[in-house]
């Protein structure tokens, strides 16, 4: 039945995947609901919270006539107090359902807030009612053109990485883990796109690599105005696989994941011997990045009439789906992707 998800629990929405990219920039993050939003972001879809790296995220606290009237200058008033009491580079202020339905001039407040301000006011047009990838993709869009210093030139030693923020991983971790990797390739600069400066010296990267299809556009956007080149690459399958060369030989495979995490494991899969590789997404379809065998899931019943049978002998991906499948019998391998799951542990 469409719309019906009895096994599968709620995907991260797009206004935790762009306070995700917004996290630990210096800024003053305005969620702009009457309180539950914050709440989900804040609770569960930003693990970061428990790393000791701070950001300074608040709801808009609307109540019922402030969303009906569209009393603006109540949240510009909140956040020029807001902005009186911590020293931040830039506002951010994030849409969610309320002032989707209410169609919130955001280009007005955003303009309204800057007058009051003495720091940049980006809006992102988020609506609660896209998953995470989309959040991101439009933080992105909103933080680029407005802080990337376009006078920077490319630096042989620089990298940049887009989309690693830990709804696309596998773990929080791995946001580090990524950084030390690139170190021991021989990059010395490293931009994660998790603090201000980075975006500051976007221009600097002398390659782009994108850990998701949430952050295509920006490599996009950068290849346009400083000439970086862009590939993208998904870390850590290593630990995925578990170390079992045995373990895709001769298999018809089934990679459930975002594209870009999906591909990088197909590719594994078919360089192991997998007779057939399948791969799958509720997220975010990008036509460049489709491969032989791409399904996009719209229901939880996709999966179900795709995998929910004897037609795959493996099925990695999360092991949140894994209970959607009863009539599964073959072998399942747990592929996280914290978006689905919220897990934090290895």
């Amino acid at each position: 039945m469409k719309g019906l998800w009895k096994y599968i629990s709620p995907f991260a929405p797009d206004q935790s995947g762009a306070a995700a990219v917004l996290y630990g920039l210096n800024g003053i993050v305005v969620i702009c609901d009457a309180g539950g939003c914050a709440g989900n972001i804040c609770g569960f879809d930003e693990p970061r919270w428990f790393s000791g790296k701070k950001s300074a995220v608040f709801s808009a606290g609307l109540r019922d006539m402030d969303a009906i009237l569209g009393r603006d200058d109540r949240l510009v008033a909140k956040l020029c107090d807001a902005a009186a009491t911590i020293d931040a580079d830039f506002a951010a202020i994030v849409g969610t359902p309320v002032p989707s339905v209410i169609g919130t001039d955001y280009k007005a407040l955003r303009h309204m807030a800057e007058k009051k301000l003495d720091i940049p006011v980006i809006a992102v047009e988020t609506t609660g009612m896209k998953y995470y990838d989309t959040g991101i993709e439009k933080a992105y869009a909103a933080l680029f053109p407005a802080f990337a210093d376009t006078a920077q030139t490319p630096e042989a030693d620089t990298v940049g990485v887009l989309g690693a923020v830990p709804l696309e991983l596998m773990h929080p971790g791995d946001i580090e883990w990524i950084s030390q990797t690139l170190v021991e390739e021989g990059w010395q600069q490293v931009l994660l796109f998790d603090e201000i400066d980075d975006y500051k010296n976007a221009g600097k990267a002398r390659l782009n690599l994108v850990v998701s299809p949430a952050g295509l556009k920006a490599a996009k956007f950068l290849k346009e105005t400083f000439g970086t080149p862009y590939e993208c690459r998904y870390f850590g399958l290593d630990a995925a696989i578990y170390g079992d060369d045995n373990l895709f030989a001769g298999k018809n495979v089934l990679i459930i994941h975002q594209q870009v995490a999906a591909n990088a494991m197909a590719e594994e899969a078919a360089e192991a011997g997998a007779a057939y590789v399948t791969t799958a997404s509720w997220f975010m379809d990008v036509p460049e990045l489709h491969r032989d065998g791409c399904i996009a899931l719209k229901e939880e019943d996709d999966l179900r009439e795709l995998a929910d049978n004897d037609n795959f002998d493996l099925i990695v991906g999360d092991v949140y789906f894994r209970r959607a499948l009863p009539h599964f019998h073959g072998q399942y391998l747990d592929f996280p992707h914290f978006a689905v799951s919220g897990r934090v542990g290895k």
